[in-house]
């Protein structure tokens, strides 16, 4: 897909680490301006370093996306920068770790406001800017923990199930209006977001995720960045109100 997003404009947000760093990287290696958007402006701008390493475009954004003054701002920001957006990947998310009983209405806020609520936010202001120009791409990441048994991941796992359902009826909805939107389903990807347990080195944890993957093996951010580039290419154009799943087999 070499060049296959010249003239284009992404934005990626969740971009300051892991799978959203990668994903604005292999973005801008294809010639799309990107911009990155997270919470913490050292992390994002280190992203940016890494683009303009590889001699492309981007800027960062500080945003929170539990805030719909900060999205809304986000969007006009992409479009003041670079005169549109074409491509957006709505990659923010957390993931807390805990039984339900021991769980907090605190910790579940955080978690339903961020990956939910967030990707809700994202997802209205990114539409409203790409129906007025007339079409657009947009990915969600969602995760396998929506679709198979993890005990400790209960809100996770229902935040992300939700933004499955988001996704089919917004693409059922916008379609027709040019805005193509689908999901990702990632299964364990060694990022800073996956949690070490207590008293769990990052080498343990390493081990602990490849021998939980039936292909012995732990995801790598530059994996699933490929298929979010994929899924907005235009060689993807049929594809829909689609999530696919990118684990392995972990969730067959």
């Amino acid at each position: 897909m070499t060049g296959r997003f010249t003239g284009r404009v992404a934005l990626v947000t969740g971009g300051g680490s892991g799978i959203g760093r990668a994903t604005a990287v292999e973005f801008a290696r294809r010639g799309a301006a990107v911009v990155v958007a997270g919470r913490t402006a050292e992390s994002l701008e280190r992203t940016v370093a890494a683009v303009l390493a590889e001699g492309g475009r981007a800027i960062a954004v500080p945003c929170d996306v539990r805030s719909e003054d900060e999205v809304r701002d986000l969007v006009a920001a992409t479009v003041a920068a670079y005169g549109a957006l074409d491509i957006a990947f709505n990659n923010a998310g957390v993931s807390l770790v805990g039984s339900l009983t021991e769980f907090s209405a605190a910790e579940w806020d955080e978690v339903i406001s961020t990956n939910l609520t967030g990707t809700f936010l994202l997802m209205k202001h990114e539409i409203i800017q790409m129906r007025r120009a007339g079409g657009g791409v947009i990915v969600n990441n969602a995760s396998n923990a929506a679709h198979m048994t993890v005990p400790p991941l209960a809100a996770y796992s229902a935040s992300k199930a939700a933004v499955l359902a988001l996704t089919r009826a917004a693409a059922r909805e916008f379609l027709p209006e040019g805005v193509r939107i689908n999901a990702i389903s990632p299964g364990p990807v060694d990022t800073p977001m996956w949690a070490t347990r207590p008293g769990e080195t990052p080498e343990d944890r390493h081990r602990r995720m490849a021998a939980e993957s039936p292909a012995g093996v732990v995801g790598s951010a530059e994996e699933i960045a490929r298929t979010v580039l994929w899924l907005a290419s235009p060689e993807a154009g049929y594809v829909a109100g689609h999530d696919l799943v990118v684990d392995g087999a972990m969730s067959s």
